[in-house]
């Protein structure tokens, strides 16, 4: 059986005469993402090497491997994939899989200067109104609490309001880290609007369709 070659830097999922094609076609950021999966495979190679081999013990094994990675942690970027990588390898004693590859990709948002979701919460639920002239440690905390609601963080129990906050919150943090820019609307629009208690029938329409966007 053909051992894995030491130091193959074979782009994930393309063979080596292909990989230079493939990054061409690929978009913007593909080539950046693939050099951030080839070099968490060559950190993995180092840290785990018996594992490492007895896992990818073939060039075509790892290349299918790097090709099912790079698909299932396409939503984060380089920066933290790699920041995932360089992390699990100084705590984790066992080849990591690739769910902790992702809570650790998820984790990283603090590379971009976001709090953690339950912090973000936490200070959701703190800061006093006027709420747009409140000092908040990332615009994504503002953004997801009103997307929330307010009223609805204030009046209902954490297990209720803290995972459609924390909804809200990830795909701000995504978007964030992907490059857009999410200003701020103007104070004064936001004064002219603010949290107000919603009906029984619009509280049970939003966990309706909040439960079916998180499968709960």
């Amino acid at each position: 059986m053909k051992q894995v070659s030491k130091g193959s830097q074979t782009a994930a999922g393309q063979s080596k005469n292909s990989s230079a094609q493939a990054q061409g076609a690929a978009h913007a950021d593909e080539p950046d993402r693939i050099d951030a999966i080839n070099q968490l495979f060559a950190e993995f190679e180092l840290a785990y090497h018996n594992q490492y081999y007895k896992a990818y013990s073939t060039e075509e094994r790892l290349i299918l491997a790097k090709k099912y990675w790079l698909g299932c942690l396409s939503e984060f970027s380089p920066r933290q994939i790699v920041a995932a990588g360089h992390k699990l390898v100084r705590s984790q004693e066992f080849l990591p899989t690739i769910s902790a590859v992702i809570r650790g990709c998820e984790e990283g948002i603090a590379l971009f200067g976001l709090p953690t979701p339950r912090d973000a919460y936490l200070e959701a639920c703190r800061a006093p109104a006027p709420k747009a002239d409140y000092p908040w440690s990332h615009q994504a905390v503002y953004l997801a609490g009103r997307a929330a609601d307010w009223y609805f963080l204030a009046s209902e129990a954490e297990e209720k309001s803290f995972p459609v906050f924390a909804h809200y919150y990830r795909d701000f943090c995504q978007r964030i880290i992907h490059g857009e820019d999410l200003a701020k609307p103007a104070a004064a629009a936001l004064v002219n609007n603010p949290g107000r208690p919603l009906s029984n029938e619009e509280q049970q329409r939003r966990m309706a369709l909040l439960r079916e966007q998180l499968d709960l």
